[in-house]
């Protein structure tokens, strides 16, 4: 059984950072890809960024520059550092991994920006 536990939410600023982990446990043999979504309140999940096992990082596009995604293969846990935080970056951010071919989520970890 594979599960993901994502922490670093919280509450910031506006023009603040936070860092989000997530970290994989259980029973897998290969990592294929790890990334972010997120849900807004009274909106559909919508996707961040993915990191493939090979380094190759994919943003959406409105977020590049401001959010970047790395992760440590030895851990098994990604990373999403958000700078320069704006209120509309509030929502539960979710974290995905293509684990074994298999698509697995995190419970999510608030993230919520003040004006």
């Amino acid at each position: 059984q594979v599960q993901l536990a994502e922490s670093g939410g919280g509450l910031v600023q506006a023009g603040g950072s936070l860092r989000l982990s997530c970290a994989a446990s259980g029973s897998m043999l290969n990592i294929n890809r790890m990334g972010w979504y997120r849900q807004a309140p009274g909106k559909q999940r919508a996707f961040v960024a993915y990191i493939t096992s090979g380094g190759t990082t994919v943003y959406a596009e409105s977020l590049k520059g401001r959010f970047a995604i790395s992760r440590d293969n030895a851990k098994k846990t990604v990373y999403l550092q958000m700078l320069s935080l704006k209120p509309e970056d509030t929502a539960v951010y979710y974290c995905n991994a293509l684990i074994n071919l298999r698509d697995y989520w995190g419970q999510g970890t608030q993230v919520t920006v003040s004006s």
